[in-house]
Order: structure tokens, then sequence, then C-alpha cells
């Protein structure tokens, strides 16, 4: 208990996967904050319909049905962002390092390949007046050479990146970034890589 009070982990529900729950290991949790501000325009949308469905704005049927479309069409938004809010960016299970930067469903990388996270800078999809794009910092997961099947992945841009077996987060879309919190993730990591040579 006061190893995962010290690393700021907990157990997570949020699995993807529908045919197992079995309870993963947070590493690295989503960037609440922004997914908060991405609910403020569905928010909107089902104001706004749920006032048209109900006829304050009009007794005709087509809008009030319009305004019930729109407070689906919202509230399937808010369902998708809150279920993305409660994934993860890195977990732990059964000796995998789970890495979701794409859909739902996480990439699974033994976790036997993992060396070690670092801070790193990297420019974002953001672009400044001039036309460069914003830094970020980012988490960086480096993997072994050997790791060959693991070198490449397809990930979602914004996320961060998968090339030359080294995986990168943009501070971003996760938890605030700060040495002490990847210094947290290599203690846990080598607490991990320890448990698996006892257990050979």
């Amino acid at each position: 208990m006061g190893r995962d009070k010290d690393l700021g982990l907990a157990c997570c529900d949020a699995q993807p996967e529908f045919d197992t729950f079995i309870l993963m290991e947070c590493w690295l949790r989503a960037n609440y904050r922004v997914m908060l501000l991405g609910m403020v325009l569905p928010a909107a949308l089902l104001v706004m319909g749920g006032i048209a469905a109900a006829g304050a704005l009009s007794a005709s049927m087509p809008i009030r049905v319009a305004g019930w479309v729109q407070v689906g069409v919202a509230m399937l938004l808010c369902a998708i962002l809150i279920w993305n809010a409660r994934l993860p960016r890195l977990a732990f299970q059964e000796g995998h390092l789970l890495v979701y930067l794409r859909a739902a469903e996480p990439i699974r990388v033994p976790v036997q390949y993992v060396e070690c996270f670092f801070l790193g800078q990297a420019p974002s999809e953001m672009k400044l007046r001039s036309g460069r794009n914003v830094e970020v910092q980012t988490v960086v997961v480096r993997l072994a050479e050997s790791a060959t099947q693991w070198e490449h992945c397809d990930v979602k841009p914004a996320l961060g990146s998968w090339c030359d077996g080294y995986i990168t987060i943009h501070g971003t879309w996760c938890e605030p970034l700060t040495i002490q919190r990847v210094n947290q993730l290599n203690r846990r990591l080598a607490e991990v890589h320890r448990q698996q040579k006892s257990d050979t």
C-alpha cells in the first residue's frame, strides 16, 4: 500500500476489451482538464437541443424532433468523452505495458522490453502565428533493441508517436509531467522487472 501511495498509482477497471475484466494498474493518467474542455460544446448542444425538444422555441413538431436528435447526438458525444477520460495513457496488466495512443484498445508491450522512461520535448500539432509548431513536454518510453516487433506502431499523431523503439506521449494529453513523476515510473518499472526475475 505504501508503494502505491508513493507512486500515485491506482487500479483502474477501464478496460475496452470486453472479454476480460482483470484490473489494470494505471501508470500515467489522461489529462482530465482537456477532456472537460472538450465537453463544453456537447454540453451546449445538449442544452439547446433540450430547449428545442421541449417546445420552448417553437411548437412545430419538426423543430422539436430536431431538438431530440440534437440531444441524442450530444449525449453520445458526452459519453464518448467520459469513456476516453477514464482510460489512462499508460497502464500495467499481466506482464504488459498498455499504451493508449490510438482508439480505446491499447497496444500491449511485454514489460520486459521496456527499459526506462524519461522526459523530453517534441513539436505538437498546434502552431504559432509564425507557423512553427508549439513545443510540448513529453514522456518517452525506451524499448529494448531486441524488441524489433515493437520498433514501430501506428498511433494518433495528436497523442504522440512511436518509431525506432521510442514511444513518445505528448504532455498535452496526459497528467502533468515532472522529473519526480518520471522517476516514480522508473522505480515502479524496476520493481516489476525484479519481480519477473524472482518468478523465473
